[in-house]
């Protein structure tokens, strides 16, 4: 793959998450998370799949949504117990 394709496939994932995900500190509550978590899974595995590529942002975003993810349930369970 060259790096022009690379760099094309780059900005096709990168408009497809800014036009369609929010932030992950702009999430109001868990089932929003785990909604992107999904599609941006399944947005990876995709990629991996038809082109063998993935750029490296994209597992830093689904990082920060499963941080994200992970403070909602804390807050959660916190609530939950006491």
């Amino acid at each position: 793959m060259s790096d022009y394709e690379r760099k094309k496939l780059e900005l096709e994932l990168r408009s497809f998450t800014s036009r369609n995900f929010e932030r992950p500190a702009d999430c109001r509550n868990s089932d929003q998370v785990r909604f992107y978590v999904q599609e941006l899974c399944s947005k990876i595995e995709e990629y991996n799949s038809r082109f063998n590529y993935v750029p490296g942002w994209a597992y830093a975003l689904l990082a920060q949504y499963n941080a994200r993810q992970n403070k909602f349930i804390q807050k959660e369970f916190r609530s939950s117990y006491q």
